[in-house]
């Protein structure tokens, strides 16, 4: 799992070329959206840009993150197991689960590649 700083994060009003620039430096395809508060309100996903761009084109880059992220976004809680968190990003068609506690804060995430290197396959 990835934790603190290896987790790409923005706020709700973060611009686009800054979400663009924290999915790049974190290379996970994804980054949280979070409030004020740190909890967490949706994702972005590399796919989500790529219909965005396409729907906008060029109008995208004047966008906030919340203008397109993802609502209610897939989660698991931090004492789940990894063979739950697999299933779940199997029926979901995802690579990246964000890792929450109770209250919703954002613990991590973990990505598929990271379940790649245990014994589970």
């Amino acid at each position: 799992m990835h934790v603190d700083e290896q987790v790409p994060r923005v706020s709700v009003e973060t611009s686009m070329n800054e979400v663009l620039y924290e999915m790049s430096r974190k290379g996970l395809g994804i980054t949280a959206v979070t409030d004020n508060t740190g909890h967490l309100v949706g994702v972005i996903s590399d796919g989500d840009l790529r219909r965005l761009l396409q729907k906008e084109g060029g109008n995208a880059l004047s966008l906030k993150a919340e203008d397109f992220l993802t609502l209610d976004p897939a989660t698991i809680g931090k004492d789940e197991l990894a063979t739950r968190a697999l299933n779940i990003m199997e029926n979901k068609k995802i690579t990246s689960l964000m890792v929450t506690d109770q209250s919703g804060t954002i613990i991590g995430v973990i990505h598929l590649h990271d379940l790649w290197g245990t014994e589970m396959f």
